[in-house]
């Protein structure tokens, strides 16, 4: 691997010269043509903008991030992203990656994102990126994360620099500020997380007395049934909202599996599902007309929807969380 980076470390020399010479050659045209016609003014530019846009490209500023300190070199123009999160980040901040791991659903992005993902290369799953496809792209940053990709983190900075989030659930808006400061646009994120809380306020006064009703979270999967706690995906915009949870799920945790005897813990004056294959809307039925799901508030009230798992699970950024949100309030409204 090392040898292939070396070759094209050797070939990208050797075409950065040749393409110094020709514009070398551009630039002296450029001067004659300036010099015969003094009817045309020339832009001029201060010796002192000059020297900021030069310090701004060769600055080298340190990230501490999960597994140790990466030094970055101005900022990064091709970024490879290895979380689904991360790509919503790089996105909303007005950055599209070369590279990006596949959403865990969509062909290969999720609706919500495909259109701003078009020309993007697809790496494969978040859980096992293709390092061959990511060397071809020749990044100047690779983004990953601790519990995804901790095992990698050598192989992929002598690639390129490598930067780290520490957790997935839950941890998207603190991810988001690492993966800013990474890609030097400190001043754009805090405007854009700015405007989310903003709405989230104006979403609190829209709710009203309603904030009080306590949510459900759960989850229907072939191998088990979950009920999702506050330190989820959708379990923090919950707690940001102010809107109750039943006991069992007002726990910081993430989740925990519920079996058919304990079927209460599933209660709550408002309950949203989701089912994660298709073929496990017979267990989910089965589960919703059981007699002691029947004796649930949720059921005998009839506040039992299902919701859309990409928005309130699996794409865990900032796009999502927006989609959340409006999902959300008017569900509760």
């Amino acid at each position: 691997m090392l040898n292939e980076i070396k070759i094209k470390l050797g070939k990208s020399i050797f075409i950065f010269s040749i393409l110094s010479i020709i514009v070398l050659a551009l630039s002296g045209c450029g001067d004659q043509t300036t010099n015969t016609d003094s009817t045309k003014e020339t832009p001029v530019v201060s010796e002192a903008s000059a020297e900021s846009d030069a310090v701004e490209a060769e600055e080298v500023r340190e990230i501490q991030h999960a597994i140790g300190v990466t030094k970055i070199k101005g900022t990064p123009q091709r970024v490879v992203i290895l979380t689904n999160e991360g790509t919503e980040a790089l996105l909303a901040l007005g950055i599209k990656p070369v590279g990006a791991v596949r959403s865990w659903t969509g062909e290969p992005w999720y609706d919500h994102i495909k259109d701003e993902m078009a020309g993007v290369q697809e790496l494969g799953f978040e859980n096992e990126p293709n390092f061959e496809a990511i060397l071809e792209l020749n990044p100047d940053l690779i983004i990953g994360n601790k519990v995804r990709h901790e095992e990698a983190y050598d192989q992929l900075s002598k690639i390129a620099p490598t930067v780290f989030s520490e957790d997935l659930s839950g941890q998207w808006k603190i991810n988001f500020e690492l993966y800013a400061e990474t890609l030097n646009k400190k001043a754009e994120s805090e405007m854009i997380m700015k405007a989310f809380d903003d709405r989230v306020a104006q979403a609190k006064v829209k709710l009203g007395d309603k904030e009080k009703m306590k949510v459900s979270v759960v989850r229907f999967s072939a191998k088990d049934v979950r009920i999702y706690q506050k330190d989820t995906f959708s379990g923090v915009l919950l707690e940001q909202l102010g809107v109750g949870r039943p006991e069992s799920q007002d726990v910081d945790n993430f989740m925990e599996t519920v079996s058919e005897e304990a079927m209460e813990t599933m209660d709550g004056d408002i309950m949203f599902y989701w089912v994660t294959e298709a073929d496990v809307y017979d267990k989910a039925n089965q589960w919703l007309e059981n007699p002691v799901f029947k004796s649930l508030n949720v059921s005998k009230t009839n506040q039992v929807f299902e919701v859309n798992e990409t928005i309130w699970n699996t794409a865990g950024g900032i796009k999502a969380a927006n989609l959340l949100l409006d999902d959300l309030v008017e569900r509760l409204n």
